[in-house]
């Protein structure tokens, strides 16, 4: 079984599903691919599983945190089958709606995965697809670790969908997964460690309030040890033992499970991308301002399979979705807009972030000024018992211009959107600073923050 294709897509995300969609609403006859389950990676095994486990730890934090101040639920716990069943009902009904939105639409859908034959032309098992465009928006995987034992490395993807909640976890690599689950996990009654080899996790977020969800997370009884690099996992039948270095030292780590928390990588390197002379790198596809090949001008790449200069995140897929079929339809003319995304790590305070921290905007030559605080004092934070709160603003001298924006503590992820927004569209300090919030909430904070 063959075929032509005005355009094939890889890969049943964001990137890939919005891209297909407009493009056969166009009218032209679109092909799409994926070797998993349809619906990408947001869906089914990432952003939206993640935040119904989230959910339930949410409520155990609450409950210890306002004990003594008028909450004596002493019974709450998270009973892990029937947390996994309600996440269920969220994650199962995604591939099969998803097929059935390709089918009434009339886009083929195949399953499997792809392997180029020449610039345009791919297989998947027998079948054999040549479109007069290609679009690669394949996702992420976990990053090849290259260590004895690596095989024995949980993934994020199996981690939910574990029906039984082991007793000790330990955590290679101190990234976002790592934090997000291992909060999730000490929270249902785990015993958790974190190893990271360098000498601060959460790389990419201001140094300040990482080191204050550094401490929050230690506080909760986590083992966070940093500047320890994993070298070895051994299996002895349902236990696992982790060596790693430390400082000159070695160290062992006893586990009943491992999980892969050390970065992802694009999911495209088994594809034969050089038959279709398709130039890659370890970011992914090497693309133009408008995401197109730069060695093939038939193929366009977005989200994670793209080095388009985007932080990996389900929104920066879709908005280059939308570009990328733009540019298919009308010719090359629409730019992706990566100016103030906001990023979000949902630990328990969740933390996030959007726009520059201090190291770029000194790196860019710009004159600013800091606001930097710890806000566990603060009303919005001790009426909740949350010991663990702060706050960094960066605003340029002259023009009042929102640099960048950090937040940890309670709704960090929903206020984060407002400085995202002001970011974006030009909204200065002053503005913000003087804007009536609705009050007490959240984001009547930011009136202090800028």
């Amino acid at each position: 079984m063959g075929g032509k294709f005005d355009l094939i897509v890889i890969g049943t995300g964001a990137g890939g599903s919005t891209v297909a969609h407009k493009c056969r609403k166009a009218g032209w006859d679109v092909a799409i691919i994926d070797s998993r389950p349809f619906g990408g990676t947001c869906a089914l095994r990432g952003c939206d599983p993640k935040k119904v486990l989230v959910g339930a730890a949410e409520l155990i934090d609450w409950n210890r945190r306002m004990k003594g101040n008028g909450v004596s639920a002493k019974s709450v716990e998270i009973d892990w089958q029937e947390l996994m069943q309600f996440k269920k009902t969220f994650t199962e009904p995604v591939p099969e709606n998803t097929e059935k939105a390709y089918a009434k639409t009339g886009i083929a859908a195949f399953h499997g995965r792809v392997h180029f034959v020449d610039k345009t032309t791919v297989k998947i098992g027998d079948d054999k697809l040549t479109g007069r465009y290609v679009h690669i928006a394949a996702g992420a995987k976990p990053a090849v670790l290259n260590i004895p034992g690596d095989e024995y490395l949980t993934t994020s993807t199996q981690f939910l969908e574990m029906e039984k909640l082991p007793k000790r976890i330990v955590f290679v690599g101190g990234g976002y997964i790592a934090f997000e689950f291992a909060h999730i996990a000490s929270r249902a009654g785990a015993q958790v460690q974190i190893l990271h080899r360098g000498a601060r996790p959460l790389e990419g977020f201001d140094p300040d309030l990482v080191n204050n969800l550094v401490q929050a997370t230690r506080d909760m009884g986590i083992d966070l040890q940093l500047n320890t690099t994993v070298e070895n996992v051994e299996r002895d039948g349902d236990r696992f033992t982790v060596t790693a270095s430390a400082e000159n030292s070695r160290k062992t780590f006893e586990a009943d499970m491992v999980v892969h928390s050390a970065g992802r990588s694009p999911d495209i390197d088994d594809m034969n991308l050089e038959k279709a002379g398709i130039e890659h790198g370890k970011k992914g596809i090497l693309v133009n301002e408008y995401l197109q090949s730069v060695s093939n001008p038939l193929t366009y790449a977005a989200g994670d399979s793209a080095d388009s200069g985007g932080l990996p995140l389900t929104p920066v897929a879709t908005m280059e979705g939308h570009v990328v079929a733009s540019n298919l339809l009308k010719g090359n003319h629409r730019q992706p807009n990566h100016l103030g995304v906001p990023t979000v790590v949902f630990t328990l305070p969740t933390l996030s972030s959007v726009g520059l921290r201090e190291v770029d905007a000194t790196k860019q030559g710009l004159k600013f000024k800091v606001k930097h605080e710890d806000t566990s004092g603060w009303y919005s934070s001790r009426r909740i018992g949350l010991k663990y709160s702060a706050y960094k603003t960066l605003v340029e001298e002259k023009s009042g211009r929102i640099l960048g924006a950090h937040l940890l503590g309670a709704h960090a992820e929903e206020v984060i959107n407002i400085f995202a927004l002001a970011i974006r569209t030009g909204i200065r300090a002053e503005d913000l600073k003087t804007m009536i919030y609705a009050y007490p909430t959240s984001a009547s904070d930011i009136s202090y923050m800028v």
